[in-house]
């Protein structure tokens, strides 16, 4: 609270955090200044409430196959307004309208893997993520769209040829393996020789 009156000997301090322990001191002023604070009272904990605040960055992607990692950063613990907290997953498949929920019960988490047999090889999700503790869910975050893990390359480079450039080096070259929605990028070619 503000400047209080002489006469009051009582006041509500508010817009204070859940479950947060404070100590508060009082100090008297006059038209000459402001005298010395009052010894802290004791600790006090404020009432524990819904969680408000909802993961941040969340994103993800890679793992194996039908895999679809969730990352996303923690909630700090003066942000988790009670004890039992954890984060819930929400996903679904780019196009459908029932989700997915799985809990995650740790507060120390970041991650969650979620694992399908189903789920083709970077397959775009929708997904959000949300905290709860003792007194009830709280908010989700906004909608992340993040891709299924990929899969090995099903086919081999065309076009493999070899040219000798000196008596110790030979220089091969290949046509590169095309894009392939079904199993991603290319990030590297081994050459074997014998």
């Amino acid at each position: 609270p503000e400047v209080i009156s002489g006469r009051t000997h009582k006041a509500t301090v508010v817009d204070l955090s859940p479950w947060v322990e404070y100590e508060f001191r009082v100090v008297a002023s006059n038209s000459v200044g402001i005298g010395e604070p009052s010894r802290p009272s004791a600790l006090l904990k404020t009432k524990a409430a819904v969680p408000v605040v909802a993961p941040a960055n969340v994103s993800g992607g890679g793992g194996s196959r039908s895999e679809l990692v969730i990352t996303w950063e923690p909630v700090s613990e003066e942000l988790q307004n009670g004890e039992g907290f954890g984060y819930i997953v929400m996903l679904r498949p780019l196009g459908s309208t029932t989700w997915t929920k799985a809990v995650v019960a740790s507060v120390e988490s970041s991650k969650y893997v979620y694992r399908n047999e189903s789920i083709t090889p970077l397959s775009p999700f929708e997904v959000k993520v949300g905290v709860y503790n003792n007194q009830g869910e709280g908010t989700l975050s906004s909608i992340s769209i993040i891709y299924s893990g990929e899969d090995e390359p099903q086919m081999a480079p065309a076009g493999a040829s070899a040219l000798s450039v000196s008596a110790a080096a030979v220089e091969v070259s290949w046509l590169p393996i095309p894009w392939n929605r079904h199993t991603g990028r290319v990030l590297g070619y081994e050459v074997r020789g014998w």
